[in-house]
């Protein structure tokens, strides 16, 4: 494995596209670990309805960078106190949504420091009921990444007054708001450090050497030409980050172990005339498929099931089945 030095960079729409630059276009005989830190920015799902998922006054107001990934799951903040680390490596048809295995050299870690973490749910790192971490997956072309956030210092009353979160996150949780279900990491070690101490010291513990002797892929210029046009293309792209939804005059939303999943509809005359689904589902493939799939179909559920019977939905959103998907788009309770 080599390490990805981002030179220190904390724009987000830059380091995104240096991990997709990673994952689609260096060697893929190795595997590459990526550190990067962000100034003031809202990390959007790539399923998700970025205008719903933030509060757009305080983001404005306190110059708030918003930028959508590439990976499924939900809205996070991000500031100088959080670390983000991404692992790029082939994709062998095991590791999509095996978050321990990329989680466990981070765990292996916090705990060397005294904090007891462990994977909870899906997708976080938890100490007790209390989230440090989150993470999310995405898989193209034989290749995949699999990052994750560290809340070091965060201010989390950033945190809580920049997202809306939907209240079906809450429903199976004793806690009822993001600000009393997070925590910061520094303040469960029991001596005082720096995120870059820290930085410095997960690096170590993950290549068991010290940083200055980690092998490492240099980002060279024509690297960096690549980077930028990617991020030009798409994580400084408004159509990218904020997209256009479609009218809509049904929604339906539900909480499934796979995530939530919001469908909008546009039913004309008992057509289907448009769709969008939203989320923070994790699937491999691209829910456009899904979405294409429904379009123009009548609103009725034989010929709905029809039109996804060639689907392995799982592909798409991960753990549900066919029969509680079609139950959400005409609200079968």
């Amino acid at each position: 494995m080599l390490f990805i030095d981002n030179t220190g960079i904390t724009d987000a729409s830059i380091n995104l596209a240096i991990e997709e630059y990673a994952l689609k276009h260096l060697p893929m005989d190795e595997s590459y670990l990526l550190f990067y830190i962000n100034s003031p920015s809202i990390i959007i799902g790539k399923h998700q309805n970025t205008i719903e998922e933030i509060n757009q006054e305080y983001v404005k107001d306190n110059n708030i960078q918003v930028v959508r990934r590439l990976s499924g799951g939900g809205a996070v903040y991000h500031d100088l106190g959080n670390l983000n680390f991404s692992f790029i490596t082939k994709d062998d048809g095991e590791s999509f949504l095996n978050f321990l295995k990329f989680t466990q050299p981070v765990i292996d870690y916090l705990r060397s420091m005294g904090v007891n973490a462990e994977l909870s749910g899906r997708n976080d790192l938890q100490v007790g009921e209390q989230k440090i971490s989150g993470n999310a997956q995405f898989s193209t072309r034989g290749r995949m990444f699999s990052h994750g956030t560290l809340m070091f210092d965060l201010n989390l009353d950033d945190v809580q007054a920049s997202l809306n979160v939907n209240p079906e996150k809450f429903k199976s949780k004793s806690t009822k708001s993001v600000r009393s279900r997070v925590a910061n990491i520094k303040d469960l070690l029991g001596s005082d450090m720096t995120i870059e101490e820290f930085r410095s010291g997960l690096l170590r513990s993950i290549f068991g050497m010290e940083p200055s002797e980690v092998p490492q892929y240099k980002l060279e210029q024509d690297d960096w030409v690549k980077i930028n046009e990617i991020s030009k293309e798409h994580y400084q792209n408004w159509d990218w980050n904020y997209g256009l939804s479609p009218k809509s005059n049904v929604k339906h939303t539900r909480k499934f172990p796979a995530g939530i999943i919001d469908i909008r509809m546009d039913i004309e005359d008992s057509y289907i005339k448009d769709i969008k689904i939203y989320g923070d589902f994790f699937g491999a493939g691209d829910v456009v498929d899904v979405e294409n799939a429904l379009r123009g179909k009548r609103y009725e559920q034989v010929e709905v099931r029809q039109a996804l019977a060639e689907l392995d939905l799982k592909h798409y959103f991960g753990r549900i089945e066919p029969e509680e998907f079609i139950g959400l788009i005409f609200l079968e309770e």
